[in-house]
């Protein structure tokens, strides 16, 4: 970095603009020192680029600097949302706005700030007063009728990180046009531009007035309320690893009927430094470790955690032999939507009109239940936008029942239209009394799905990259596959290339065909002749390039599963030696 001298120079430069009145003494001071560093690392990372708000809104590192989160780049976001949402509802009397965070370290502040600027630009705002879930946020855009949303919150990233969610009235995050109109509105903005002085005439807090209808509006979701009075005293062990979902989620799983649940004591404490985890990630085995203790020492019959803003679920359960496992999000999906499906049907509720959604690199399993079952299954990019796409869509016309995507995000219903842990974990308790009262366990569901549709094994390799270097490196690594796909991926033989960018399917023939979807997106797939399929994308929203590995097998009792496991991670293995991933 000290050999980049004219890099350097152009931070630097950018950096000095940061040192005027229009900014804070801390901030002023915490430039100050990044340029009078000797290693000017800290200075090119957040000076090098603005932080760009892309479709999804803001996320990146909290600090001082263009590229970091901080009140000046969510208030120049914040004002650039307020000035296309003006151009967009020019008949609207009052344009409205509701505005929600979780527990990270400045997240109430950020939020405050989304609201006065939203409020000084004639935007009337509903503020939450305390932390909430992602879905209640989506929520309330809807129960109030608003036109957006702003979220705080990065979600399941390390705590160094915060973000900024966009909704737009109909409670998803905003897609094509209105991402691309905030975006040049937002790059339109500068410092000075920001109307940072609040109207408290036009901010209401709220909370209580919007958790009732949303707890009871969840509550409807419940398919078999009759076994849940049956298992009411099912044990449940839950965690929010610090995060909101304890604000909801053991309040809904009572009022289903669940009157067992033991909370994780040290995860039940608002932090935003997640102090009993490295990573606040239901994903990462290591985040539940403190829920495993619990549920050993309980014995009890599921344990479930959110991430930090609770939109994710992640869960364990014991196996045939007693131990606990934990099922990943493709098995968490395949469960959901096969107790949906199944249940939906035993109790004639079942319409032609019902369809689910799944994202492209979740699990194919989920396709054969579908046509097993004569429902339509929709399959979309990842991100739980397009699945609300999907239902904004179809409104009037057809009725979703169900989605999810294999990163541990799932949505029961159409009234929320982001992924919700709240519904996700009350319908997940429910299935698990409802094996219970079967005498079986999710586990053995799981194997029963697997012996009636084929058994798959997913895996998901992350590649980080951080920094302007490692952006660089993403790109190059993207640019290198599309112009030499791998022939074979672990000694089977790739037959197609999709590629979203160009929405071209590429057969080993050479033959063309097009992929019928809403956009492009960076992202492709390879097929083998095995059913094996690998997915590469960079993500949109930490630094890092993912693979996402689907391989398949034939199942014919419970106790091929450990074999089949196996043979699945050696294949995944060869795999990742065809890739040279690590």
């Amino acid at each position: 970095m000290s050999n980049n001298a004219e890099l350097i120079a152009q931070c630097e430069k950018r950096a000095k603009k940061w040192l005027s009145p229009d900014f804070d003494e801390k901030t002023r001071k915490e430039v100050q020192a990044k340029l009078d560093a000797k290693d000017k690392t800290d200075l090119v990372e957040s000076f090098y680029k603005d932080l760009e708000f892309g479709t999804g809104g803001l996320r990146g590192i909290m600090g001082a600097g263009t590229n970091r989160m901080n009140i000046y780049t969510v208030g120049m976001a914040t004002q650039g949302f307020a000035n296309y949402l003006k151009k967009c509802f020019t008949d609207k009397k009052q344009i409205s706005a509701v505005v929600c965070f979780d527990c990270r370290n400045h997240s109430d502040l950020f939020s405050r700030t989304v609201a006065d600027i939203f409020s000084a630009n004639g935007i009337k705002v509903y503020l939450f007063k305390e932390m909430r879930p992602t879905p209640e946020c989506s929520f309330a855009i809807r129960y109030f009728k608003a036109q957006a949303g702003v979220n705080i919150t990065a979600s399941h990233n390390p705590k160094e990180y915060n973000g900024y969610k966009a909704y737009w009235e109909d409670g998803a995050q905003v897609l094509t046009p209105h991402d691309t109109g905030i975006i040049e509105e937002v790059n339109k903005v500068s410092v000075e531009d920001v109307k940072f002085k609040g109207n408290n005439d036009l901010i209401q807090m709220i909370g209580e007035d919007v958790d009732k209808p949303y707890l009871e509006k969840i509550k409807a979701l419940s398919i078999d309320p009759e076994v849940i009075k049956k298992q009411h005293d099912l044990k449940i062990v839950y965690t929010p690893l610090h995060g909101t979902g304890m604000t909801m989620i053991p309040r809904s799983l009572e009022f289903w009927g669940f009157d067992n649940i033991h909370c994780v004591k040290e995860q039940m404490v608002k932090d935003g430094n997640f102090p009993t985890v490295v990573r606040p990630n239901p994903e990462f085995a290591e985040a539940l470790t403190l829920g495993l203790r619990d549920a050993k020492a309980l014995d009890a019959d599921i344990l479930m955690a959110s991430d930090p803003d609770a939109d994710r679920v992640g869960m364990a359960c014991k196996n045939d032999k007693g131990e606990w496992v934990l099922i990943n999000g493709n098995q968490t999906t395949l469960i959901f939507l096969w107790y949906i499906i199944t249940n939906r049907k035993a109790k004639g509720l079942m319409k032609p009109t019902d369809f689910i959604v799944k994202t492209i690199v979740t699990t194919e399993v989920i396709r054969k239940i579908a046509e097993k079952n004569h429902i339509e299954m929709r399959d979309v990019y990842t991100g739980f936008k397009w699945i609300a796409r999907e239902i904004r869509n179809s409104e009037g016309m057809q009725h979703y029942i169900g989605g999810g995507e294999e990163s541990y995000g799932f949505l029961a219903e159409d009234f929320v239209r982001d992924k919700d842990a709240v519904s996700a974990c009350s319908l997940l308790a429910e299935i698990c009394a409802y094996a219970k009262d079967k005498g079986e366990s999710l586990y053995d569901i799981l194997m029963d799905i697997y012996m009636e549709y084929g058994f798959s094994k997913e895996f998901t390799v992350n590649v980080e990259r951080p920094g302007k270097a490692g952006a660089d490196e993403i790109k190059q690594m993207m640019t290198d596959f599309r112009n030499n796909p791998p022939k074979e991926l672990g000694g089977s033989k790739v037959v197609m290339v999709k590629d979203y960018q160009s929405l071209l399917a590429t057969r080993e023939d050479g033959t063309q065909t097009h992929v019928c979807m809403p956009a492009t997106s960076n992202v492709l797939q390879w097929f083998c002749d095995d059913e094996t399929r690998v997915s590469v994308r960079p993500s949109g929203t930490e630094p890092k390039i993912k693979f996402y590995i689907e391989v398949k097998g034939v199942m014919h009792s419970p106790k091929d599963y450990k074999a089949l496991d196996r043979e699945g991670m050696q294949k995944i293995e060869a795999i990742k030696k065809s890739l040279n991933l690590k």
